[in-house]
């Protein structure tokens, strides 16, 4: 991911609450221990977060309750204003953007899901998807077009003049879906948008959410605290605890090098399985070397353990490690994998 261009960046974010913030920050160089924070009676939501979102990249920022990740959110969008820091998108510094140029990035360039679908419950499933194009000052016809393609892209063909509270929940958050990509946003920001939902659509939906990414191929910041969805969907993850971000890794480098007691914890429930990788747990083989051995079987190097494990312990045979190219990279034994097995295993 990093050989791809930079979308957004995110240099010295600060987002406090409280009287003279911008004295507080200015007084400490911009630099302020949360210890320091707390004892100026301020409340520090967004504590010098920086980091870079590389195009096509699905960037997961989670916590718990209240570490500011829906906060941080806002603040990448201007929804609320930062106390300091810089925000680039596509390079041009959307906190210093006058009011009016923010607004029309907002409306062309930028999609947003929450957790709350605020579905218009006066308008049709094609009204609502089209609403955002009307704001654009789009005809009405092309807008339907553009609003009729998506709601397809989402599943909801043949829905098209039905009202929200005809609709599932499950389906009400495909329509806030389908109204977001109807601008083809180059950035999508999703804040939560699966957790109101049961567990098995839920599980319905990061199916769709992975099946568009796949079509569309966008830019996306998603927030969960929900570690089981964060890998399942992430590229890389930041965790924040108490306003800042403790550590951005892919799922496996959070697993295996947490780099507080914290993310220890935060990651210790999660079953190794789901997470490693065939290239994270195998005997390296070096590309090229001159007599490799040969395999009955192989599997790809970013193959989750959990989908090949119980090939490789039930054969009790080596098996190849093999890279995007078809290349040999590595061997893994039974004994590898039970050990990410037992390991993964809360209990032990």
């Amino acid at each position: 991911m990093n050989d791809q261009a930079i979308t957004l960046s995110c240099r010295g974010v600060w987002k406090l609450f409280g009287d003279h913030c911008d004295t507080f920050l200015n007084s400490k160089n911009r630099s302020p221990t949360q210890q320091e924070v707390r004892n100026a009676g301020l409340i520090g939501a967004v504590q010098n977060a920086s980091f870079d979102i590389h195009q096509g990249e699905i960037f997961i920022i989670m916590g718990l309750s209240g570490s500011g990740k829906s906060t941080l959110v806002r603040c990448l969008t201007k929804l609320i204003e930062p106390t300091a820091g810089n925000v680039l998108f596509n390079g041009e510094d959307l906190l210093a953007m006058p009011e009016k140029a923010l607004i029309e990035v907002r409306r062309h360039k930028m999609g947003m899901v929450f957790q709350h679908f605020a579905l218009l419950p006066h308008l049709t499933v094609l009204d609502n998807v089209a609403f955002p194009l009307s704001l654009q000052g789009i005809k009405r016809a092309p807008r339907e077009q553009r609003a009729l393609e998506v709601i397809e892209l989402v599943g909801l063909a043949g829905r098209e003049s039905y009202y929200p509270r005809e609709l599932s929940g499950g389906q009400q958050q495909r329509v806030g879906i389908a109204r977001s990509l109807a601008v083809e946003p180059e950035i999508w920001f999703l804040d939560e948008p699966f957790s109101a939902l049961d567990p098995l659509i839920r599980r319905e939906m990061q199916d769709e959410f992975l099946r568009l990414q796949n079509v569309l191929h966008k830019t996306i910041v998603f927030i969960t605290h929900d570690f089981d969805e964060a890998i399942r969907l992430a590229d890389r993850i930041a965790i924040m605890q108490d306003g800042a971000i403790v550590q951005i890794g892919s799922p496996e480098e959070l697993i295996l090098n947490p780099a507080t007691d914290y993310v220890a914890e935060f990651t210790q429930q999660i079953p190794r399985e789901k997470v490693l990788t065939a290239k994270s747990i195998m005997t390296p083989i070096p590309v090229n070397t001159s007599s490799p051995p040969t395999f009955n079987k192989t599997v790809k190097q970013d193959a989750r353990v959990k989908h090949f494990a119980a090939d490789v312990v039930h054969d009790s045979e080596r098996i190849g490690v093999v890279n995007d190219r078809g290349e040999l990279i590595g061997t893994l034994t039974p004994d590898m994998v039970i050990d990410v097995l037992v390991s993964g295993d809360p209990e032990t």
